[in-house]
């Protein structure tokens, strides 16, 4: 064992917060973790970690030296980033999270194309409309829709698409169309449970802006889902226009209230903040842009 093993021995105890934790991270047995660090007091004839039977501290110049060491592996794992990124055929394993809606009917489509151009690039798709960690889940890219928060992570624009208002022809031989914004208070609007603001429609005509808040007695926390249950003629529904170009060049959904203009929905590829992109996220990213058809959004 070398220098760099007692580093890393002592930097994965700092993280997890105890030798058992530190050893499922490394590989290793806890003993072997305890003895690493051991060796490197030792070494430095000075006491890095008050230990307990329940947990470990830093003592002071455990502080000092842990700060040191997180950042020297830091720089080494991102010099690793670097030479990578020199890479053409990137390996292991990328993992994208994404929303139902757009792996559907943008993301799949294309990622056998992706594959084949990276054979050795194992693509692990985690689908979910709810806010992750990136970091913590150990996620390397997400795309995502509409205003981002404020964070660390680093956002590479794909494009915008309009969100279009629609319903099904037997919804609308039912019940009729809407003229106005405000006549959707008397239909039956499907909307999303998991993020609030996506059931409050923004509506613009000249310099007037109207606002609807829209009921209706269909609810589920994924987009998809609503796409089906509008073509089924469940209900008026609004939806981001890359959801929506087959049904509405088919005729399964109609357009509506054409005269105003609502949001458009902007579509971000975002990744935890690194100096160096790995070669896979950057080829990822290059070949979205290369091959999603924005214009049709």
């Amino acid at each position: 064992m070398n220098r760099w093993s007692e580093m890393q021995a002592f930097t994965e105890s700092v993280r997890e917060g105890s030798f058992s934790a530190a050893a499922k991270v490394l590989g290793i047995s806890p003993s072997a973790v305890s003895k690493l660090i051991s060796r490197l007091e030792k070494r430095l004839q000075t006491r890095l970690l008050n230990r307990t039977t329940r947990q470990i501290s830093l003592t002071e110049a455990g502080q000092l030296f842990y700060q040191r060491c997180y950042e020297i592996l830091h720089e080494v794992e991102e010099a690793e980033a670097e030479i990578e990124s020199f890479g053409v055929n990137p390996q292991g394993t990328l993992r994208i999270n994404c929303s139902s809606g757009f792996a559907n009917h943008q993301l799949l489509p294309l990622l056998p194309a992706f594959q084949t151009r990276y054979p050795s690039l194992t693509v692990e798709l985690q689908l979910t409309g709810r806010p992750i960690d990136l970091v913590a889940e150990s996620v390397d890219l997400a795309i995502r829709l509409g205003e981002l928060e404020e964070s660390s992570l680093v956002a590479s624009p794909l494009g915008s698409s309009q969100r279009i208002i629609c319903a099904a022809p037997e919804y609308l031989r039912r019940y009729g169309y809407p003229d106005t914004p405000s006549e959707l208070s008397q239909h039956n609007c499907l909307r999303l449970s998991s993020r609030e603001g996506f059931n409050r429609w923004h509506f613009r005509k000249g310099e007037d802006i109207e606002t609807v808040d829209v009921q209706g007695n269909f609810i589920t926390d994924n987009v998809e889902a609503l796409y089906e249950y509008a073509i089924k003629g469940g209900g008026i529904v609004r939806l981001s226009g890359f959801m929506l170009k087959s049904a509405l060049d088919s005729g399964a959904l109609v357009p509506l209230l054409l005269n105003y203009e609502t949001d458009p929905q902007w579509v971000n590829a975002i990744y935890p903040h690194r100096r160096f992109l790995p070669a896979k996220v950057r080829l990822f990213i290059d070949f979205l842009k290369e091959n999603l058809n924005t214009e049709d959004w």
